[in-house]
């Protein structure tokens, strides 16, 4: 049965994720996290596209990209390829590194995408055990460029198209995105966005 073909709209964003084949880690190291984000910065060069929020964990990582001049499977091609390529020769690994083809939505209304970069940077403290106390603490989370307004060294990463999703009443500012993604108080707020 042939797979049904994705939907690619340039001006809209879409919620990426790939997972390690049989929840494998594809992140065993420091070295592979940097991998990452060169073949990113690669992919950027070929084919420039948008990250507003992204979350790398041990065995998945999550992307809130927009790809606004291809269609994101050319995007995301390139951006597994190489780094599957990357990990099977360092770690002299056949076979698949993902479980299947990346995962994809289109996120088309600004509260979905508060909502999903919430999700996403919050990885690191959703797991049974939270990685970190604090979501800046994350090294491979956008948060921290969020939460102390620290220059990003690359070139594909925009705050901006989230900063542009700020509604009132409730997240018009950026201490309120704080706020919404460092407490639990997600129904209240829901609630809020939803108005």
């Amino acid at each position: 049965m042939p797979r049904k073909k994705r939907i690619w709209h340039p001006d809209v964003f879409n919620h990426v994720v790939s997972r390690g084949n049989n929840r494998q880690n594809i992140f065993l190291c420091d070295r592979d996290f940097i991998e990452f984000f060169r073949v990113l910065s690669y992919t950027y060069e070929k084919y420039p596209f948008i990250i507003t929020s992204y979350c790398l964990m041990s065995n998945h990582y999550h992307l809130l990209l927009q790809s606004p001049e291809v269609p994101l499977g050319k995007v995301m091609r390139i951006i597994n390829h190489r780094y599957g390529d990357y990990f099977r020769k360092k770690y002299h690994y056949t076979g698949h590194l993902y479980e299947k083809r990346y995962y994809s939505e289109l996120i088309t209304t600004p509260n979905s995408m508060i909502r999903v970069s919430r999700y996403i940077h919050r990885n690191p403290i959703n797991t049974t055990t939270p990685i970190v106390h604090k979501l800046e603490h994350y090294r491979y989370s956008s948060y921290a460029f969020y939460k102390h307004n620290q220059p990003c060294p690359y070139p594909f990463f925009d705050t901006k198209p989230l900063y542009d999703c700020f509604i009132y009443p409730y997240l018009q500012t950026k201490e309120h995105y704080f706020e919404y993604c460092e407490t639990n108080k997600e129904d209240e707020i829901e609630l809020t966005l939803k108005t």
